[in-house]
């Protein structure tokens, strides 16, 4: 091969090894998505699958025939949605925060642990993952029902008289996405923590700053992009999250992910179920930018 030609074949290679993320990413979540589009703005009907119009690859008019907006308008007009959606981010936002109170503390103690003992704690971190997350979550309704571990353990102690009702309400959703998703918010927070330079702790203590003010105005900021990481590791599938409030939350928790399962396969109304995953996505759109504008923002301020 000359040397032009090799020239040449590199130069091709890379062009294209940058375009691969953007081919995994068309393939595998833009085709998808404009399916689900397509789907949710068509009308529901007794057929398999249930919706018209279906795809029509060789007729271009096809693909566009009789599409509406009817079941957005569906959405926008029936308020259980919307309360939902709200709902939906209430519970993830609440809990994100609870992820974030419970996980620092883990992962400011993994960070600051002997060097020997970190690879160990990272290992117990993610040893959950080992069981079935369905498992996992069922463990709970057998810890948390009337006649539970939970309830039976306070009894014994004395601490309660009657059980605690905390089954089917939303704090037994809180407890089961907390457990869930604490890997998530762990180890992002873990990994930034333990590239900390402990010399900024050691100088802001020569300098006369308790040890409050010094987590507060040296290893909280130098943390701060473990702590965006790991919120929207938890929050973004914490808003779609549909087994755990099933189990756990009982009937009355609303959440968007429950809605639409149940149009998914209840009501076999897949266009406006379709029309729900948009909503769920676009929801699940407003974080992702937030979070690019903050780490713009954090790059653009280095020196």
């Amino acid at each position: 091969m000359s040397v032009a030609a090799r020239s040449l074949a590199g130069r091709w290679v890379r062009a294209l090894v940058p375009a691969v993320p953007y081919v995994w990413l068309g393939i595998f979540f833009l085709a998808p998505f404009l399916i689900v589009f397509k789907i949710s703005l068509s009308d529901p009907a007794l057929a398999q699958p249930p919706y018209s119009p279906v795809f029509d690859w060789g007729n271009l008019a096809g693909l566009v025939r009789g599409l509406d907006l009817e079941n957005f308008a569906t959405l926008i007009a029936d308020d259980l949605y919307l309360e939902a959606a709200i709902s939906s981010v209430r519970i993830a936002a609440i809990s994100t925060i609870l992820l974030l109170v419970v996980g620092f503390p883990i992962a400011h103690a993994m960070a600051r642990a002997p060097e020997r003992y970190r690879a160990l704690l990272v290992a117990l971190v993610i040893l959950p993952f080992w069981t079935s997350f369905l498992i996992r979550i069922y463990a709970w309704v057998a810890i948390l029902k009337p006649e539970g571990l939970l309830n039976q353990a306070l009894m014994g102690l004395g601490l309660i008289d009657s059980p605690l009702a905390i089954l089917n309400t939303e704090t037994a959703v809180f407890i089961g996405i907390v457990y869930a998703y604490l890997p998530f918010m762990v180890l992002p927070l873990y990994a930034t923590l333990e590239k900390m330079d402990d010399t900024l702790l050691e100088a802001a203590l020569d300098l006369g700053s308790p040890p409050w003010r010094s987590f507060w105005t040296v290893t909280v900021p130098l943390a701060m992009p473990g702590i965006v990481a790991g919120s929207l590791l938890c929050f973004i599938p914490a808003v779609g999250e549909f087994v755990i409030p099933d189990l756990l939350g009982g009937s009355e928790t609303l959440m968007i992910g429950r809605q639409l399962w149940s149009e998914f396969f209840s009501n076999r109304d897949w266009p406006l179920a379709s029309a729900v995953a948009v909503l769920l996505l676009l929801i699940l759109v407003v974080p992702i930018v937030v979070y690019r504008q903050v780490e713009a923002r954090r790059l653009e301020a280095r020196p």
